[in-house]
């Protein structure tokens, strides 16, 4: 896929919707792609050889042996086509003069809706009436859910996602919650929504979605202590990073009835997981075979920024970022660390 002199891009962990979206691009940047399905590491390093840049995915393993020898190879730039970074030892970047850039804000609606989604798929148990009736089976026992109107809804991490969720929420009539670190008042009094502490949050909240960067700060946010102040019955919701919640604490407040549902898109363990299709072979991963087993939990596959709005925004600026690095111009505003 030739298309010009400004330099070869190779791409992992690619599925058909990625190399769709970037195809069409490579043209009109004098970029060349090559597209790889399979995952970076330091194993297949060889195959960036010849190229100024690499694209990666959340789950390509970016540890600093894997930098090293992109590094030796001449690639100065990794690319990430998503907001987190957490798969990359920054430290080693820096030190090797690598630029990791990626995608600060795609389409925050994507995700903010996909929130929202699942948590009136889970509550009014769409899921499983969509399996009855496909069976002819038209009873509604089983199927009761809850009104929105009038609950309390839990927000933790209000940047652009969680602002958005925070403003759906609000359409429904709920009351809003915040708790973050670093508030945005302005945006708080304007949409009626109110930062608290975090324990207070959980205590009155009925449903708490969490949308906060993976820090050392942030890991395991939610876990047995911090679940055990929680309202009781209420529902988690985490469309953000799989390590904020510890999966075996959930698991423990689900068999105790402590939360009365929960719904991921993201998982602490989905490296090699999620993405893939494993229907014809048994699931190795017993944490997430025991969470898939409560009636009241429902995963998608990190599927919440999935939309054509959001794949266009990812490549427009990755493509862009790739392009300025290209001609020797810094992507300063999708840069994490770099030269």
């Amino acid at each position: 896929m030739s298309a010009g002199g400004r330099g070869r891009v190779a791409f992992y962990d690619t599925k058909p919707y990625d190399t769709a979206s970037f195809e069409g691009k490579s043209a009109k940047s004098g970029l060349e792609f090559e597209f790889h399905d399979f995952r970076l590491s330091a194993s297949n390093s060889a195959s960036a050889q010849g190229c100024i840049a690499v694209c990666i995915f959340v789950n390509d393993r970016m540890d600093r042996d894997c930098l090293e020898a992109l590094a030796g190879m001449g690639v100065k730039l990794v690319a990430l086509r998503c907001a987190g970074f957490n798969n990359i030892d920054l430290e080693a970047a820096a030190e090797l003069g690598v630029l990791v850039v990626r995608v600060p804000a795609y389409s925050p609606y994507a995700v903010a809706e996909h929130t929202v989604a699942l948590l009136q798929t889970l509550n009014r148990k769409i899921h499983r009436a969509y399996n009855r009736v496909r069976e002819l089976n038209f009873s509604l026992g089983g199927l009761v859910g809850f009104d929105l109107h009038g609950k309390t809804v839990g927000i933790m991490g209000t940047g652009k996602i969680g602002r958005i969720t925070a403003q759906i929420f609000r359409g429904y009539g709920c009351e809003v919650l915040a708790y973050d670190p670093f508030p945005e008042n302005k945006w708080a009094d304007e949409n009626k929504v109110s930062y608290e502490k975090l324990e207070d949050l959980l205590a009155y909240s009925d449903v708490v979605s969490l949308h906060m960067p993976l820090t050392k700060d942030t890991f395991h946010i939610l876990n047995g202590e911090t679940i055990s102040q929680m309202k009781d019955g209420a529902f988690l919701l985490n469309t953000s990073r799989g390590k904020l919640v510890d999966s075996a604490a959930v698991i423990s407040a689900l068999k105790r009835g402590k939360l009365g549902g929960v719904a991921l898109d993201v998982y602490e363990e989905e490296e090699g997981v999620f993405f893939e299709d494993l229907s014809g072979s048994p699931l190795q991963d017993d944490v997430l075979s025991r969470l898939l087993t409560f009636p009241n939990v429902l995963v998608t596959a990190h599927q919440a920024f999935l939309t054509n709005e959001a794949l266009n925004a990812i490549a427009e600026t990755t493509v862009d970022s790739i392009g300025r690095y290209a001609d020797g111009t810094d992507p300063v505003e999708e840069r994490v660390v770099g030269l």
